[in-house]
């Protein structure tokens, strides 16, 4: 059966929209003492700020902005799969799936999409022109409403590979991504290696640790169940300890596996607690020496977009539901080989990412054919350093474009 993808335009109905602004303004915001560092989480002065800043945002101004890229349905396995399709301008474009992550949406990728699709356009070298494709994962934004478990990172990787072949029609194609889409990035340059030219990765996180834990089980922090080799020696950046300290321990992963219907009761109901769940991860992730303010890592509009991406398409429950299938359904190895990951794989490490903390492992578990450091960006690199994510992509993938 041909799998044809329909063109989609995002519209938010009116009433929605009035929905929103009536709960916003009956917001019941919680008492709070001795929390200006944020130690006992959002404190609700800056709380207040963001809820009168989302009042006074102009959705419709937005959604004209999301309507500016070629959006896209289709179903595949009973789920449904939105995303952008922008053609390449060059002599020879590349496809290339970019995949996000939580608390990501397609929408992180946005800035970094023209630049890749037309650098030429951007001061750039038509050389490096990729057909870039941007899906939201199962369960996030416009990829919904979801009727049946999504039976984790595996599937994700599938779905994708029938997207970029038996949708779209390309014979093999290239691949980045960061935080869950870090490792669904690394499932496609393992399990559909043969479809893969490359990928590259923002951070490392493993497929499976030694021990078969499940992703997101072991602490950022820790070596993934990996023994530190007894001296240090080969490439400076996988062997180079990160400079500054990791964020503070989050409460999301514990949650979001454990009990994540228990959470969705209240920030489904609430666009206030949602936007305060949210926007804690866009503080602590982030690098912090850009200031204090998370504006000074984001702009407002964009923050306010994805707060607006996730309640309009009343998709938090299920986007949280994402830790609970990869923990159910870990990822179990299509090969025995080594490294795991056999396609070229290219990994820029963000000094302020904790998918960047630790490093020495990487060359046992991906085929490592360049690596990066930069001293600036965090977790949403995409969205942090659109300009630098753009430029490793290209270097990454420059070395690969004849094979």
């Amino acid at each position: 059966m041909e799998l044809r993808a329909e063109p989609f335009e995002i519209t938010i109905a009116d009433p929605a929209i009035a929905d929103l602004q009536a709960r916003l303004a009956r917001t019941r915001f919680a008492p709070d003492l001795d929390n200006d560092d944020w130690s006992y989480g959002v404190p609700t002065a800056v709380l207040r700020d963001w809820v009168g800043a989302w009042q006074r945002f102009d959705w419709r101004r937005t959604e004209s902005e999301l309507n500016r890229f070629d959006n896209y349905r289709v179903e595949l396995d009973g789920l449904p799969i939105h995303f952008v399709h922008r053609s390449g301008i060059g002599p020879a474009p590349v496809p290339l799936i970019l995949s996000h992550g939580w608390p990501w949406t397609y929408w992180d990728w946005h800035a970094t999409i023209d630049l890749l699709a037309d650098p030429n356009g951007h001061g750039g070298d038509p050389a490096d022109a990729f057909d870039v494709v941007v899906p939201s994962l199962p369960g996030f934004g416009f990829s919904s409403p979801i009727t049946r478990p999504v039976a984790g990172i595996t599937e994700v990787a599938r779905l994708w590979a029938r997207l970029m072949t038996e949708v779209l029609g390309y014979d093999r194609f290239a691949a980045a991504g960061g935080d869950f889409g870090n490792i669904i990035t690394g499932m496609l340059g393992h399990a559909h290696a043969d479809r893969v030219i490359g990928i590259h990765l923002l951070g490392a996180v493993p497929l499976a640790s030694p021990g078969q834990r499940p992703v997101g089980d072991p602490p950022w922090e820790s070596d993934w169940g990996f023994a530190p080799p007894a001296t240090r020696t080969g490439d400076p950046v996988l062997f180079q300890p990160p400079l500054t300290e990791g964020c503070p321990l989050s409460s999301h992963r514990a949650v979001h596996t454990r009990e994540p219907q228990t959470l969705a009761a209240a920030l489904h109901d609430s666009p206030a607690g949602m936007m305060a769940w949210l926007l804690k991860s866009r503080h602590f992730w982030r690098d912090f020496r850009s200031g204090a303010d998370v504006r000074s890592s984001f702009s407002e509009e964009f923050l306010l977009t994805t707060f607006s991406l996730y309640w309009y398409t009343e998709t938090l429950w299920s986007s949280i539901r994402l830790y609970r299938a990869a923990a159910e359904h870990p990822v179990m190895p299509v090969h025995d080989r080594q490294p795991m990951v056999e396609v070229p794989t290219g990994i820029t490490f963000f000094e302020h990412d904790q998918t960047s903390r630790s490093r020495f492992w990487v060359p046992d578990h991906y085929n490592v054919i360049r690596t990066s450091y930069s001293a600036e960006g965090g977790h949403f690199a995409p969205a942090e350093q659109p300009l630098r994510v753009v430029e490793e992509i290209r270097e990454t993938f420059r070395q690969l474009r004849s094979r």
